[in-house]
């Protein structure tokens, strides 16, 4: 996008121009263009249109319409601290760019109520609300490995979040270190993931027994589940970061969001590299 010419008011791009404008997202803008051309889309209305594309300012908040471009992945709206209204139109405004898909995350009913209300069309899947879910794609295989029941609400996150993006894990469940037997059932399926994403609370061992197992990325969410010193989750987020097995992936307490973007982003690394087909 062109900086606004000389002698024109800044009204001609709108307050969301930033001056670091040119990374458009190409597929967005090719397609506006062409609708431009063939009489669709009326010249006043793509203006408008290109004025949203580096962020919209709706005043409590400044949708990153350019997130996908430079990290593959769209803005997510996180639910905690936002009103009902503000979730709502935030999804509205990443809804009204592009076609990727868009989360509402860690939201509650009043949230979500709100957010399908003013934008139809969304599945729930426990408190992460969906809209345009990507096409299922085979050609990955990840596997989602909870050590306990009382990890499947982090775990669940992970899987809401990579099925959003066409991902459909396979899913271990109760397979945690008391009962190491569970999970040697699943030996062939860790060996041949791509990615593999553990959910553990207690002293989070099961991260280090699965990275001893396979060669996929392995990345570890330490859940607030455990006993006594388990801190809400403390110790098994520092047992994970000191692992024994070398390259074991970390993200933060209870963050299955966060690890489900790890693995999308190496998926994409393996996907860019022609490793899957």
């Amino acid at each position: 996008m062109r900086p606004a010419p000389a002698g024109e008011g800044a009204d001609v791009w709108g307050p969301v121009t930033n001056g670091k404008d040119r990374g458009v997202d190409a597929h967005t803008l090719r397609g506006l263009l062409e609708d431009v051309a063939a009489g669709r889309v009326d010249p006043d209305a793509a203006v408008a249109q290109l004025r949203r594309l580096p962020f919209a300012d709706l005043g409590h908040a400044r949708v990153d319409h350019h997130r996908a471009l430079r990290q593959g992945l769209a803005e997510a709206v996180y639910g905690p601290g936002k009103t009902p209204e503000q979730c709502a139109s935030i999804v509205a405004e990443l809804l009204s760019v592009g076609d990727r898909p868009v989360l509402l995350t860690r939201a509650d009913d009043e949230q979500a109520a709100a957010a399908l209300a003013a934008n139809p069309g969304g599945d729930r899947a426990g408190d992460t609300v969906i809209w345009r879910a990507a096409e299922p794609v085979d050609r990955f295989r990840v596997v989602l490995a909870a050590a306990g029941t009382a990890d499947l609400a982090v775990a669940d996150e992970c899987a809401a979040v990579l099925a959003a993006h066409g991902i459909a894990p396979q899913r271990l469940t109760d397979v945690g270190v008391a009962g190491v037997h569970r999970l040697l059932g699943s030996v062939d399926e860790l060996a041949d993931a791509d990615v593999v994403v553990v959910v553990a609370g207690m002293e989070g061992a099961l991260a280090s027994l699965v990275g001893g197992i396979t060669g996929a990325p392995v990345v570890a969410v330490p859940t607030s589940v455990g006993y006594g010193s388990s801190f809400e989750g403390v110790t098994a987020l520092l047992a994970m970061l000191s692992s024994c097995a070398a390259g074991v992936t970390v993200v933060g307490i209870d963050n299955g969001y966060g690890a489900a973007c790890a693995a999308l982003r190496l998926l994409g690394t393996l996907d860019r590299h022609g490793a899957r087909t």
